[in-house]
């Protein structure tokens, strides 16, 4: 690589090397690593309030999009000392490893250098770390719909409207948001309650399944999904990730998964309605927002 394709820029008080921002990520659009950064950088805060205190999971394309990528939980081997890492517990590593040292992307500075790395999109579990690095209770639980073909989101939203109801029933709140692919997830508030979130949303899904059969199905297998809304109550395992609301999806345009309104979602008629793209999203915020910013009484799992 030559130095012409490196540049040193100072981002908050930290100095970073970034390279080969002229390289295009989204070859269809033309979305360069550059626009990438930049996007990441103007999001940054409403992001960070959802990637703060949350080992990262990485799932980076050196090539772009149409290339090979890669998932990374282990912090790169060049990570800047100044990264926050925590190093935990790895059980049924697929690489055998006994402990994971995680990123924690606290600041711009963090969210920056993984940008530069071609680090399209960001996953997070639904629990955070404290100041020493250990692991806390989780504090979000979610619902991940998944429309089984030739099902879309326009259904995932149906089943997400019934689903909104099911929980006010029980005094929480859900926040919904696109997966930036085919999808949609619904997050709850969860701090300070001592149930498990993967016990309650795995009978709350078994129960909408009972409810709706020709709607929804509450398990994996993928011949029971034709035509279905998938709820995946699963992704509440400590050891699973989703998406990070705002990350950046590899798809052929640089899409992003997005917070929604509830009328949005109740007003979805077409799959193209809940598509937005890197600038659609900074649009968004400006006008509206972190719609995913919890109110007060969720926080600490009452209900209105």
């Amino acid at each position: 690589m030559s130095v012409a394709q490196k540049v040193r820029v100072r981002v908050d008080h930290r100095e970073l090397t970034l390279t080969n921002l002229d390289k295009v990520l989204y070859p269809a659009t033309g979305f360069t690593k550059a626009e990438v950064i930049e996007y990441y950088t103007c999001v940054a805060p409403a992001m960070l309030a959802h990637l703060n205190g949350r080992p990262l999971t990485v799932k980076r394309y050196p090539g772009g999009v149409e290339g090979q990528f890669f998932f990374e939980k282990n912090r790169p081997a060049h990570t800047p000392a100044w990264v926050r890492t925590a190093r935990l517990p790895a059980p049924g590593s697929t690489k055998d490893r006994d402990t994971i040292e995680y990123a924690i992307v606290d600041d711009l500075p963090t969210l920056v250098y993984f940008a530069g790395l071609a680090a399209l999109e960001f996953h997070t579990p639904m629990w955070r770390v404290d100041e020493e690095g250990r692991a806390l209770p989780p504090d979000t639980m979610v619902f991940d719909l998944d429309p089984g073909a030739p099902a879309t989101i326009v259904d995932c939203g149906r089943v997400a409207l019934r689903l909104r109801e099911a929980l006010r029933e029980d005094g929480l709140d859900g926040l919904p948001k696109t997966s930036g692919n085919k999808g949609m997830q619904v997050y709850v508030p969860w701090a300070g309650r001592e149930e498990s979130p993967s016990d309650y949303a795995k009978a709350l899904a078994q129960r909408l399944e009972k409810e709706r059969p020709d709607e929804v199905v509450s398990q994996m297998a993928k011949k029971l999904r034709p035509g279905k809304v998938f709820i995946d109550w699963s992704q509440n395992n400590p050891a699973k990730t989703t998406v990070t609301p705002y990350s950046l999806r590899a798809n052929a345009a640089p899409t992003a998964s997005t917070p929604i309104t509830w009328e949005e979602v109740a007003e979805c008629a077409d799959p193209g309605d809940l598509v937005f793209t890197a600038q659609d999203v900074l649009d968004r915020v400006a006008r509206l927002g972190d719609l995913m910013a919890p109110p007060e009484r969720s926080r600490t799992g009452k209900g209105p």
